[in-house]
């Protein structure tokens, strides 16, 4: 491995003392990976002594706290300012590297943004290993990844925004870009958005070699109704401060739309929950524009239980769900 090649994994922790062990192990079991920077974001728990713990001796495994927990948009950019490897790449604390997880992605050229398939399992440790597919790859647009970021009805989740690719540092510096602290929810999607309007070359592969652990307890779950508006108003910003293409402003606008119409249902159900069913309705009064939006997201979950059995396509015998399809390396 050259240094050109050398990968730093940046973990974000908050009270991951059950996982965050599995997370560092699977990074520094890569020969790609020269650092792994840990920030610990105001844990309450014994995630820096389990994290401690998984230390290899290699002195590749830097541990940084924070006092008060600032979210992990705040720790990634910190990690960021305290490393030095050219290409980095996200791993959430919940989450683990399958070997070999650089190898294909390090062999494309061109790119500036790599990301590889995602296995989503119930496993904590990842003992059951990914399907082989081949290392195919194909350059993602700016709309094309808009796009892959609204989710429909009826469509199991498959956000292309969920990637976790792996980043040139120096067209991040070029760029001046980081991550949106301002942001608790999409705060990856913003970037990665930012960085494809500044003409980001981002490739995608076929090859699995990230595992993202299911959990009903996951903090990306957990996003507050402010947390949402957030992120539609990060959208209108970037809408209202950069000269767009068409076609790529006319996707962001329906982003930014999906996006809002979430915050309208979330802030009318916790109108409701709060100060009564009275409260709500003069809120909608008051802002009638969100009508449309709330009445479908309650029609969606007075009917959930009668969706079609797609919108809850069970995991394979594998106990593997992919991100994205793929082409396994046995066919022609």
């Amino acid at each position: 491995m050259s240094y050109a090649e050398a990968v730093c994994v940046i973990i974000a922790a908050k009270n991951a003392a059950n996982t965050i062990g599995t997370a560092i192990k699977s990074a520094l079991r890569e020969t790609a990976v020269s650092e792994v920077v840990v920030i610990d974001d105001g844990s309450q728990d014994a995630t820096v002594s389990t994290a401690s713990a998984a230390d290899d001796g290699t002195g590749r495994l830097n541990i940084v706290s924070f006092q008060e927990n600032r979210g992990p948009a705040a720790a990634r950019n910190h990690a960021i300012s305290v490393s030095t490897s050219p290409l980095i790449a996200i791993l959430d604390a919940d989450d683990f590297f399958f070997p070999g997880r650089f190898d294909a992605m390090l062999e494309q050229e061109d790119w500036d943004f790599i990301a590889d398939n995602i296995a989503f399992t119930q496993e904590t440790e990842g003992t059951t290993q990914p399907q082989s597919f081949q290392s195919r790859a194909h350059r993602l647009s700016t709309v094309d990844f808009i796009e892959g970021n609204i989710s429909s009805p009826g469509v199991r989740r498959g956000e292309i925004g969920f990637l976790k690719p792996v980043m040139r540092r120096s067209f991040l510096a070029a760029h001046d870009l980081r991550y949106n602290e301002a942001l608790r929810l999409g705060e990856d999607y913003d970037l990665y958005l930012r960085a494809l309007i500044k003409g980001a070359r981002y490739t995608i592969i076929e090859h699995c070699g990230y595992g993202a652990v299911v959990r009903a307890d996951s903090l990306s779950g957990q996003h507050r109704t402010d947390d949402l508006r957030r992120l539609w108003e990060a959208d209108q910003a970037i809408r209202r401060a950069t000269v767009l293409p068409s076609d790529v402003d006319e996707a962001l606008a329906r982003h930014e739309k999906h996006i809002r119409d979430r915050y309208e249902l979330r802030a009318f159900l916790d109108e409701k929950a709060q100060h009564g069913k009275a409260a709500a309705i003069r809120r909608v009064l008051k802002n009638p524009a969100a009508l449309p939006a709330i009445a479908a997201g309650i029609f969606r979950d007075k009917t959930r239980q009668f969706r079609t059995a797609s919108e809850t396509e069970a995991a394979p015998p594998s106990g593997l769900r992919y991100l994205l399809p793929g082409v396994p390396v046995a066919q022609k």
